[in-house]
């Protein structure tokens, strides 16, 4: 399946900065696989046959926890593009219901970059794009913020 971008580019466009969302919606995931890994190597530390099946049944429900999690943030990523093309900024998610979001360069008239501290330090943040007469579009949880948000006010 091709990229969006690629399909929608128009003769003497091209692509100059992509990015994705961030890989910190993997981390309830890696939470729930850390926490399903040391409940299963308890159940073979124990002989309490009570506790053996405690937590091999804890151990099951939080991989199965930690499966949807991991396939729920891998289609995420999967479904979302944000591109900066020589004319626009372009922004997309979803697979089957598409939400898309286009602006000119021309009519960009601010980008704000928010950061926590863990965004600071795991580079990634939400970017506000706000348009001349369009109002605004925020741009969740992406990575590189910085960059992208250089990638639109560079000309």
């Amino acid at each position: 399946m091709a990229r969006y971008i690629d399909e929608i580019l128009q003769p003497g466009e091209k692509v100059l900065y992509s990015t994705n969302a961030h890989w910190i919606f993997y981390f309830p995931a890696i939470v729930a696989w850390i926490l399903a890994i040391v409940l299963f190597v308890l159940s073979r530390q124990t002989i309490v046959e009570g506790l053996v099946l405690l937590c091999l049944v804890g151990s099951g429900l939080a991989a199965l926890a930690a499966l949807y999690w991991t396939v729920k943030a891998w289609f995420h990523r999967w479904t979302t593009e944000t591109d900066v093309t020589n004319l626009r900024v372009v922004h997309k998610t979803g697979f089957i219901t598409r939400k898309t979001f286009e602006m000119s360069l021309d009519k960009v008239e601010s980008v704000d970059v928010d950061q926590s501290i863990p965004g600071r330090i795991l580079n990634y943040g939400d970017v506000t794009i706000r348009g001349v007469g369009k109002g605004f579009e925020r741009i969740k949880t992406i990575a590189s913020p910085l960059a992208f948000r250089n990638s639109i006010t560079a000309r």
